[in-house]
């Protein structure tokens, strides 16, 4: 049995009912091989996969608060503190009712190689909590998030682990989390991102995990000697990072035709008319449905099955495993050529060995998403700076990062013999500075 097998083996052992970290390790571990086998003996006798797999920290606890009737409420809250080998834990904060250890593990895992890539001296984190911010009074979720900080506070910090925010923690959240944490604390440090532009947040990082998709997907078209101009686009979800991947996709010509959220999804043939979307969902937190009561020709389909729609690029950007074998199949019979994942690991591991199989261009979350926290990292420098860089300083710095983490993908993939696998690349990119770090430190790490 090779050192891989043997370490996911450990893995499924060690964490039963984890299903989603498990999927997030073999599929690290299996394009790993090749540098692993190549590496096999000094990796074995550091026992480098064994570190690698296991977080550093894990932190649970109960978030009591009290809700609009009185009534006292009781949410789990947690932080996984993955690998500090390269920076401070870095990585996002997510308020969902599907939110448990399993999938933070999964996406902390994920986080460490997305850092990695950015160039960024930052490390893996994850943390959330059960809690759903949707239905609740701004008054029911201040209380939320400041009991949640009230214990979170305990183990964080600018040089020690800094959250962001990521689904159903967006601005308002954040910026409760931020006062509660300065009054815990005393301190008024560059401890969050994501915070408002009065208060230390950065320009471009509303915009950054979107624009940063198209950013990337641009670069590999160009290599290929294609371009955005006139494609037919899919973008599922409607958060942030699908309405901004939205925005600069249409912005470098492309059509964006429909968009989704939980319930179902909007098919506009003329086009996607943002200004709408951005009104519907960041104003007045509705459903994408109300998009078709208020464009003709546009319909709204109930239920998932945005992929089935012809397309020439799809953007998956709303949760894990949205896109799944059958979907693919369903995308590329429709002339898909391009798939590039907004979100973290939103097509699953069957649909994303079929993509590669079959030639159609294919980038990863742990590449394609990281604008979104390496933006975080350049609000993070400018905190302890003391400075604000502006709108186009910033999107400058984050084009020319997502067109040298697609060099550094692309580069990985041919030194290995496996050029354009773009899955393999990034996770060869993001675990040989990881390692090399984690090495060089010895066995604290």
């Amino acid at each position: 049995m090779s050192y891989t097998e043997e370490i996911y083996e450990r893995v499924v052992a060690q964490n039963p009912g984890e299903p989603e970290f498990h999927q997030a390790v073999k599929e690290v571990l299996d394009s790993l091989k090749l540098v692993i086998d190549a590496n096999e003996e000094k990796y074995r006798e550091a026992s480098l996969l064994e570190r690698l797999v296991e977080p550093e920290r894990v932190i649970s606890f109960k978030v009591p608060w009290v809700d609009d009737s009185g009534k006292i409420q009781v949410n789990k809250g947690y932080r996984v503190q993955f690998n500090s080998a390269i920076g401070p834990y870095k990585g996002g904060l997510r308020f969902h009712p599907s939110v448990n250890q399993g999938i933070l593990k999964f996406l902390g895992f994920e986080q460490i190689f997305k850092n990695s890539l950015t160039g960024l001296p930052i490390g893996g984190g994850k943390g959330g909590s059960n809690f759903d911010p949707k239905g609740k009074s701004d008054r029911e979720v201040m209380a939320f998030c400041q009991s949640f900080m009230t214990e979170l506070s305990k183990y964080i910090g600018a040089d020690q682990d800094v959250p962001a925010g990521d689904i159903g923690v967006g601005g308002r959240e954040i910026g409760y989390l931020y006062g509660q944490y300065k009054r815990m604390r005393g301190l008024y440090e560059g401890v969050l991102t994501g915070k408002g532009l009065t208060w230390g947040g950065s320009l471009v990082r509303t915009q950054a995990t979107g624009y940063g998709l198209v950013y990337i997907l641009d670069a590999m078209l160009k290599e290929h000697d294609l371009e955005l101009a006139g494609k037919t686009v899919l973008v599922s979800g409607s958060g942030n990072v699908a309405i901004y991947a939205t925005e600069k996709a249409q912005q470098l010509g492309a059509k964006v035709v429909a968009m989704s959220d939980s319930n179902g999804y909007v098919y506009d043939p003329e086009g996607i008319k943002l200004d709408l979307v951005k009104e519907i969902k960041e104003v007045r937190r509705g459903r994408i449905k109300e998009y078709a009561d208020m464009v003709p020709g546009a319909v709204y389909t109930e239920g998932k099955g945005i992929w089935n729609i012809k397309c020439d690029i799809a953007l998956p950007c709303a949760t894990q495993n949205e896109l799944n074998l059958d979907d693919a199949k369903i995308l590329k019979a429709n002339g898909c050529f391009a798939v590039a994942e907004g979100a973290n690991m939103p097509s699953t591991r069957e649909a994303t060995d079929f993509f590669l199989e079959e030639g159609i261009l294919f980038l990863p979350g742990k590449a394609s998403n990281a604008g979104g926290v390496g933006t975080s990292a350049l609000e993070m420098c400018q905190n302890s700076m003391r400075l604000s860089w502006t709108f186009e300083e910033v999107d400058e710095k984050l084009q020319r990062m997502m067109n040298d983490i697609y060099i550094k993908i692309s580069d990985a993939a041919k030194r290995y013999g496996v050029e354009g696998n773009y899955v393999t690349g990034a996770n060869i990119a993001g675990f040989e500075k990881v390692a090399n770090a984690m090495l060089a430190q010895g066995t604290a790490l």
